[in-house]
């Protein structure tokens, strides 16, 4: 799961908000490309993954799930390994805060971005559809307190407990999210994708419902042109839960993910001590 995350999102981050003549060009999964704006190095995850990572750390050290120790942790993994990525207020935000509770103090938590739908995919491995909205509503709200960023969060931390769990075939993901989370989770995406939630969502759902490997997904949710980098990080974490899509990413896309301290071989340990926990 953290593992194509962050592929997904490394590999969507040379295609965010990019020309779709750009996306016409390279996406073919033959490289990570560099974007023509940003600074992020091919290969390099974003804010996306690092906070999934804050995510799942709380998860498999058992820290008591409250704003605070979330709060606390978006900080950590922020300030061990600062990187490009995030929205710039909220970068120079993290730049400025030293702890949860200056965060929760000083954050304007009002947002119906995607913030807290592109780390929750790590949610999904509690035991109950109860649990992880649960959960998932808590870690939403200390950035995203508004009803779509809530409803996009608890949607994108379903979609990997649906696969996770095999509670259905992936035709079925969207009326199983519309049993649970107030929304029109079964209409089918299209055109370009905004920055909202619940826009990243669906694309991310349409994705993953109409793709049967891995590799025709990562390029179907480029080829959505927009915040790809973010539906890609959530359609990917939930692909790779399922037994119905093909796990074949090309190796060179695994092979030159970064590797640092907290890169790839960081999160595939993550990743299997999360896994054990089902």
């Amino acid at each position: 799961m953290l593992l194509e995350l962050a592929i997904g999102d490394a590999y969507g981050a040379g295609f965010e908000f990019a020309d779709p003549q750009i996306i016409k060009e390279h996406n073919n999964l033959s490289k990570y490309i560099q974007h023509p704006r940003h600074k992020i190095q091919p290969g390099c995850y974003t804010d996306d993954t690092q906070m999934s990572l804050a995510i799942a750390e709380t998860i498999v050290f058992q820290q008591p799930w409250t704003a605070e120790n979330l709060a606390n942790k978006f900080v950590e993994v922020f300030k061990r390994d600062p990187r490009e990525g995030y929205a710039g207020r909220f970068y120079q935000f993290l730049q400025k805060i030293e702890t949860g509770q200056q965060f929760l103090e000083q954050i304007i938590g009002t947002s119906d971005k995607s913030g807290a739908a592109m780390r929750a995919a790590p949610i999904g491995i509690f035991s109950t559809p109860q649990k992880v909205i649960q959960n998932c509503k808590i870690q939403a709200a200390i950035t995203h307190n508004t009803p779509d960023g809530i409803n996009a969060a608890c949607a994108a931390a379903l979609m990997s407990h649906y696969f996770l769990y095999n509670l259905g075939e992936k035709k079925d993901l969207g009326k199983f999210l519309e049993t649970h989370i107030a929304g029109n989770w079964t209409e089918t995406w299209q055109g370009e994708v905004d920055t909202k939630g619940i826009s990243c969502v669906k694309a991310a759902i349409t994705a993953v419902m109409r793709n049967n490997n891995m590799s025709e997904l990562l390029k179907d949710c480029i080829n959505f042109t927009g915040d790809v980098d973010t539906v890609a990080a959530i359609a990917l974490a939930a692909g790779a839960c399922s037994q119905e899509i093909e796990q074949n990413l090309p190796q060179h896309l695994i092979t030159n993910l970064e590797n640092k301290t907290y890169g790839k071989d960081y999160l595939i340990n993550l990743n299997q001590q999360l896994l054990n926990l089902l």
